[in-house]
């Protein structure tokens, strides 16, 4: 019994020792595998004539409702409206671009965090999207997914961008000029 609690301790040690400094670039890795394209091609519709200029599709996407009601016509919509969308837009690009790179991990996946919570809830009380429920016999539903996503930027939060990122790479160029 010694033996093996002895062995135990030491694939325990070994693996907390190879895997703990990879967890933050291999979050990264599965964001950019998984949902980076996804963002971006998200982005990318929600863009009008030019950069500054909001599709009808994008305030659709974002303000569901006031679009619906007002017959997807753009001059329904304010000055607040356009930041709205823009800010949406915008984030929906450099959020990812930075988790990715590794660039302000912590700033940046706490800020998709709030992205994500501001979508679901989007899609929830805007799209009509089923939220669903945890802990049943299926792994469809709107909160099933965005668990998994939250999961994978709570890691990023807690560990930051790790030592094979921008980040770790500013805190190397910091360590050495002091």
């Amino acid at each position: 019994m010694n033996m093996i609690l002895m062995a135990y301790c030491q694939f325990n040690r070994l693996s907390q020792s190879l895997l703990t400094p990879l967890l933050p670039l291999l979050a990264r890795f599965v964001f950019a595998g998984s949902l980076f394209l996804f963002f971006i091609n998200s982005a990318k519709t929600k863009f009008g004539d030019h950069l500054l200029s909001p599709s009808i599709g994008g305030y659709g996407q974002i303000l569901p409702l006031k679009a619906a009601a007002n017959g997807y016509n753009p001059a329904a919509f304010n000055w607040f409206d356009w930041f709205i969308v823009m800010a949406g837009t915008y984030g929906e690009i450099l959020l990812p671009l930075l988790l990715v790179l590794g660039l302000f991990t912590r700033i940046a996946a706490a800020g998709m965090l709030g992205f994500i919570f501001v979508m679901t809830v989007v899609d929830v009380t805007g799209h009509g999207v089923a939220i669903g429920y945890i802990f049943d016999r299926h792994a469809t539903g709107i909160l099933d997914q965005r668990m998994f996503w939250g999961f994978l930027l709570v890691t990023l939060l807690a560990t930051g961008g790790g030592k094979i990122s921008l980040d770790g790479l500013f805190d190397r160029m910091k360590s050495k000029s002091a």
